[in-house]
């Protein structure tokens, strides 16, 4: 399936703490001859990982969209066009659940079904664990409640640490080289998408990325841990009450086969996708990925 033609609007709202935030609003379409009742199907939030932003889902979105789903992909705070907090230390899964919490409240969403992608799945887990009642199922794209150092030291030595760039070749390099290893088959196209994602130029034409350096502080400090208590009893709350799909790069070294079947046995009722020769974190565009996405959204209302 194909999607038909989508495009989003800015949503811009604040959070309890004053800060201007960002999503964008893709609403639901339908292919021709569709049945309309598909429209009034649960809307589908993406939160993206750590030093992402919401155009991360800028090809994701449109397909859902066209299941009748409404799509509402986020800014975290401190990235894309979201305000950066004067404050490091709210850049965690509590204050971004609740700045979720306040998207939906401001949006009129009772429920929603959550697509979140490295830290986009530990701010869902986070959400279980305070608000279960706001989560129709969930999608965890590559993370979990116990997760690789491996993986965790890889991310540090790089978030928040690019200095700016001087043109677009060069920030398409830049994440050549710190993602490749999970992409090997992206094509030089692909990088050069990339790098309109991830970058903006200034007003010296100069590109930076578009986070702030800060919310980089809790991986390179350590204070985000490999796992916890209440990591896995955030997971078991939504994974065995919700349907939940864990998607995984079968080259993953945030999500190992270890911390995979650690998963799965705490849930069994865990569903699984593997998306081969990509490691963390899939697009969820793969085939294998947005096919087991579109089994799993078939399902719900």
């Amino acid at each position: 399936m194909t999607a038909s033609v989508s495009t989003f609007t800015a949503i811009r709202y604040t959070s309890s703490d004053g800060l201007a935030l960002y999503a964008r609003d893709y609403p639901a379409t339908v292919d021709a001859g569709a049945d309309a009742k598909v429209t009034a199907r649960l809307p589908v939030i993406c939160i993206h990982g750590l030093t992402r932003n919401s155009a991360d889902f800028d090809e994701l979105a449109p397909l859902v969209a066209a299941m009748g789903r409404r799509v509402i992909a986020v800014d975290v705070r401190g990235r894309g066009h979201s305000a950066r907090d004067p404050n490091p230390a709210n850049y965690n899964p509590m204050v971004y659940a609740g700045d979720i919490i306040r998207l939906m409240e401001a949006l009129g969403l009772a429920r929603a079904v959550f697509v979140g992608t490295s830290m986009g799945g530990l701010i869902t887990m986070t959400l279980a664990a305070r608000r279960l009642d706001l989560i129709a199922a969930a999608v965890l794209n590559d993370v979990g409640p116990v997760l690789s150092v491996r993986g965790l030291q890889r991310i540090a030595g790089y978030a928040g640490r690019c200095n700016e760039l001087a043109n677009w070749d060069d920030a398409a390099a830049y994440l050549r080289d710190i993602n490749a290893c999970a992409f090997p088959d992206n094509s030089d196209e692909e990088w050069g998408k990339w790098a309109r994602r991830a970058f903006e130029q200034k007003d010296d034409g100069q590109l930076a990325l578009r986070y702030d350096p800060n919310i980089a502080t809790a991986i390179q400090t350590g204070k985000l841990r490999p796992t916890s208590l209440a990591a896995r009893m955030a997971f078991r709350r939504l994974a065995r009450r919700r349907p939940t799909l864990l998607v995984r790069g079968a080259l993953s070294d945030l999500v190992e086969p270890e911390q995979a079947s650690w998963m799965r046995k705490a849930a069994p009722e865990l569903q699984y996708a593997e998306v081969p020769n990509v490691g963390h974190a899939p697009m969820l565009t793969e085939p294998e990925a947005l096919g087991a996405i579109r089994t799993f959204l078939a399902k719900l209302p």
